[in-house]
C-alpha cells in the first residue's frame, strides 16, 4: 500500500477514535451530574429522618428506655460485614485496584482474622483485585448501571447485611467506596454503617427544636425508632452507590481526557507526516517532469 494511502488509513481511524473519546466523555460528565443531583436530592431526605429521630430520641419514653435502645459498643475484634463498591465497566483506570488495597489496609489495621471477615462485592471488576489480595467475597452484586437500579439493590444489601446480623451474628458493617472530589478526581472513604454512631444519636438528642411547636407521636417509640434507623440506613447505602458510580464516570472521563490529548498528539503527528510525504511525493513528480523535460530537448 502506497506511503500516503497508508497515512490517510491511520487519519481516519484516529479521528473515528476521536469522535468515540469525545461521545465518552459527555456520557460521562451527564452520568456524574446525574448521580451528583440524586445525593442532593438525599440531603432533604436525611434532613427529615433527623428531624424524626429528634424527636424520638427527645421524648420522655425514649430517654426511660435509653440503656436498652442506644447502640452497645462492640469489641474491636468484633466480626466484620465489609461492602466493597467497584465497577461493572471497564475504562475507568486504577478505580477497582484502588478502592481494593484502601479497603484491605483498613481491615488490616482492625486486626481482625479472616474468619471474622464477612465481604460482599459490589462491581464484577472488583473481583480480580481481591482475589489477587487474598480476600475472598462471600457474594458478588452487579453494579447498578443507572439511577433506577439503585434503590433495588440497596435493598438486596440490607437483606444481606439482616442475613448477617441475624444468622453470623455480624453487627459491626462499613462501607469501603470512593467519593467524588471534582469532575475527574475522587477518593476513597469509609462508612461505618452498623452500629450506628452513639454521638450522633446523643448530638440529635441534645439539639435544640427550631419550630415553635414540638411534634408529637403516638406510634410506640421502638417501632418509629426502629423504622427511622432503617430509613437512614437506606439513605447511606444509596449514596455510597450514587457517589461510587459518581467517582466510576469521574475516572472514566480523566481516562477519556488522556486518550483524547494522546489522540490528538498522534493526529498533529501524522497529519505532519502526511504533509511531508505528500511533498516529498510532489517534489518527485516535478523532479521527473524536469528531468524528462531536459531529456527531451536534449533528444532535438
Amino acid at each position: 500500500m502506497p506511503v500516503l494511502e497508508l497515512l490517510q488509513r491511520r487519519i481516519a481511524i484516529a479521528q473515528e477514535l476521536q469522535s468515540v473519546v469525545k461521545t465518552m466523555k459527555v456520557l460521562a460528565a451527564a452520568s456524574i451530574h446525574q448521580y451528583e443531583q440524586a445525593v442532593e436530592s438525599l440531603i432533604e431526605y436525611n434532613r427529615t429522618i433527623e428531624m424524626g429521630l429528634q424527636i424520638v430520641l427527645g421524648s420522655a419514653v425514649y430517654q426511660h428506655h435509653a440503656i436498652a435502645a442506644s447502640p452497645r459498643k462492640l469489641p474491636r475484634n468484633s466480626p466484620l460485614g465489609a461492602i466493597i463498591f467497584g465497577s461493572d465497566q471497564g475504562m475507568c483506570g486504577q478505580f477497582n485496584e484502588q478502592i481494593v488495597r484502601y479497603a484491605v489496609t483498613q481491615i488490616q489495621h482492625l486486626s481482625i482474622d479472616s474468619s471474622q471477615l464477612a465481604v460482599l462485592a459490589v462491581g464484577a471488576r472488583v473481583i480480580p483485585p481481591l482475589e489477587n489480595a487474598g480476600v475472598v467475597s462471600e457474594r458478588n452484586f452487579a453494579m447498578p448501571t443507572s439511577l433506577a437500579g439503585i434503590t433495588s439493590m440497596v435493598q438486596e444489601l440490607l437483606l444481606h447485611i439482616e442475613m448477617w446480623q441475624s444468622q453470623m451474628q455480624i453487627d459491626k458493617i462499613a462501607l469501603f467506596y470512593h467519593k467524588p472530589r471534582s469532575n475527574i478526581s475522587y477518593q476513597p472513604h469509609t462508612l461505618q454503617l452498623l452500629p450506628v454512631d452513639k454521638k450522633w444519636l446523643e448530638d440529635l438528642q441534645q439539639k435544640r427544636w427550631v419550630g415553635a411547636t414540638l411534634p408529637t407521636f403516638t406510634m410506640d417509640w421502638s417501632q418509629l425508632f426502629s423504622a427511622l434507623i432503617e430509613q437512614y440506613l437506606f439513605i447511606c447505602l444509596y449514596r455510597a452507590l450514587a457517589e461510587s458510580l459518581a467517582s466510576e464516570n469521574a475516572s472514566r472521563l480523566a481516562s477519556m481526557q488522556a486518550s483524547e490529548k494522546n489522540i490528538e498528539e498522534q493526529l498533529a503527528q501524522l497529519h505532519a507526516q502526511f504533509q511531508q510525504e505528500r511533498q516529498t511525493a510532489i517534489t518527485e513528480e516535478m523532479l521527473e517532469i524536469v528531468s524528462g523535460f531536459e531529456a527531451l530537448i536534449r533528444g532535438c
